[in-house]
């Protein structure tokens, strides 16, 4: 089976491709998803997992996010071949403040528009063009909105915010926490996402949508995750007690995997304090 990570040699990207010994679609490898040319590529393969995305909320990027997270998710759907698999990472922000209404946020929250940035709503179109094109070109098609999804730093790339609060307690750089640290976030393993794309490639769905994170088992304060790391590695956080971070939205979230368990059956299989020990 002939596996493509758009977005290969990201953040996730590497990892992802390391558990699939997939190719690679990405800037670094000289392929980009906004070349019509470049994206004829696909069509050899059974399996894309779409990685690739411009992930800036800053609004002076606005047009790059729609033209890389919609144009370019296009680009590569028109080359899809019938019954070849096109997961799509999308986002819990879809969402936003909505969310606040779940302690456990199903898939159907609502994704009416609430302010959101124009990384939520590229996200959030791009869905509807993999359901569209899927339909059309009769493929399998994948959306994953994930919640937070944490992995071992790579070269080049920016950290996430788990593997950032890692690396800050590690070095002991001064971390600005929202809200004294109180929101909370249930967090995935890369490897754990990685399974979850394989689950779905070996299953009989045709067109899945799911909310996939840590689940509550896996959910914590960032404060708790900050002195569980510390815990770990026998040190003191430091604390940068000037001007608190805006608070997030939605405040808390937590995925409900009731339909990924059900539909795929796949739960996490790395647990929290597993998974911090990894990064450390």
């Amino acid at each position: 089976m002939r596996v493509l990570v758009t977005g290969g040699s990201g953040y996730l990207g590497a990892h992802v491709r390391r558990f699939f010994q997939a190719e690679d679609f990405s800037r670094r490898s000289h392929l980009d998803v906004l070349s019509s040319l470049d994206a004829t590529r696909v069509g050899v393969y059974e399996v894309v997992i779409h990685l690739a995305a411009h992930l800036s909320k800053n609004p002076a990027d606005a047009e790059n996010c729609f033209r890389t997270n919609i144009e370019g998710t296009v680009n590569l759907l028109r080359e899809m071949q019938p019954n070849s698999v096109f997961i799509f990472a999308s986002t819990k922000d879809v969402y936003g403040p909505h969310a606040d209404a779940f302690s456990e946020v199903p898939e159907h929250c609502s994704t009416d528009y609430a302010n959101h940035s124009a990384l939520e709503w590229s996200k959030l179109i791009a869905e509807r063009y993999v359901e569209y094109y899927a339909a059309q070109r009769n493929f399998r098609s994948c959306i994953f909105r994930l919640s937070t999804v944490y992995a071992r730093p790579s070269e080049g790339n920016e950290n996430g915010f788990v593997t950032h609060y890692v690396e800050a307690v590690k070095r002991g750089w001064p971390l600005r926490l929202p809200l004294e640290g109180t929101p909370v976030r249930d967090i995935l393993h890369v490897d754990d996402f990685s399974r979850a794309c394989r689950a779905f490639i070996d299953s009989v769905v045709t067109r899945g949508l799911y909310n996939l994170g840590g689940g509550r088992e896996n959910a914590l304060s960032l404060r708790e995750m900050i002195d569980k790391v510390a815990e770990i590695i026998q040190c003191n956080p430091v604390l940068d007690g000037g001007a608190s971070l805006r608070a997030p939205v939605p405040l808390n979230y937590v995925s409900d995997l009731t339909r990924v368990r059900d539909e795929l059956g796949w739960r996490p299989e790395i647990g929290v304090e597993e998974g911090l020990k990894s990064l450390i």
